[in-house]
């Protein structure tokens, strides 16, 4: 199995930029919100405030899909919800199996939003005999043993790994040689993956303790004290949402 890890240019076949590809989901929560609102159209600068960008940059983004809208009207709210789904691939049926069921694998199956954004949990999988058959979320837990079938039979591609971290590496692999070439890992640990297979990597402690040196920054604002930076995390690997593939590094995010 290939260790080194290669960096591309992140852009698409399409040419669509990964920073652009990142934008789109929070793009398309938006928009979704605004069509369950049965509103009909939305200006740039709505939009772009709804999804927490600027409107500049929410144009250039919908110019690699084509879409320029109307001066004096904007965007077609339904067209943009069908035009961003079928460029995230979300206008079929994604099986996705989730391996590790402990707290953070049975809250994940219990999700309820996967279905509604084109994923399908096919099947919950951990290593631990006496989960199988267990029902979590309306899904009977198989062993691990099965792992390979299931991905075979089900025609998956997307795995999610939930496991501690200790596990994660071994579960990838088998998940790698089984034919899954997209994972989405939760375990704190940076998973070394072949050419072709795409890894995001979501590690809520991280994200607080980015969020602890900005309240440190805030509260020395506040007294007027300079504060510290803090000194570099030695596993920068560790920080960065890993993806490893043709497409380069983009940012990890958490499913709204």
């Amino acid at each position: 199995m290939a260790t080194g890890r290669t960096h591309r240019p992140a852009t698409r076949s399409r040419g669509i930029p990964e920073a652009t590809v990142a934008r789109l989901p929070l793009y398309l929560r938006a928009l979704t919100a605004l069509s369950e609102r049965s509103v009909p159209t939305v200006s740039s600068e709505e939009l772009a405030s709804a999804a927490g960008v600027n409107s500049a940059k929410l144009r250039k983004d919908f110019s690699y899909l084509g879409s320029y809208g109307t001066r004096g009207v904007g965007y077609d709210v339904e067209y943009l919800v069908y035009q961003i789904s079928r460029e995230l691939g979300l206008t079929q049926d994604w099986p996705v199996v989730i391996v590790g069921i402990g707290n953070l694998g049975a809250a994940l199956a219990n999700y309820g939003g996967f279905a509604s954004r084109g994923f399908r949990v096919a099947a919950l999988i951990d290593a631990d005999p006496a989960m199988a058959g267990k029902p979590v979320a309306g899904i009977a837990v198989q062993h691990t043993d099965e792992l390979e079938h299931i991905i075979e039979d089900n025609g998956v591609s997307i795995g999610v790994i939930a496991t501690p971290a200790g596990a994660a590496q071994q579960v990838c692999d088998r998940l790698v040689a089984a034919g899954v070439t997209s994972i989405l890992n939760f375990a704190p640990t940076v998973l070394s993956v072949p050419d072709g297979v795409d890894v995001r990597k979501v590690d809520l402690s991280i994200e607080l303790q980015i969020l602890a040196f900005h309240e440190q920054r805030k509260a020395g604002e506040e007294t007027g004290h300079e504060t510290v930076t803090p000194a570099p995390v030695a596993d920068a690997g560790a920080v960065a949402a890993d993806r490893k593939g043709p497409d380069g590094d983009v940012p990890a995010v958490m499913p709204a």
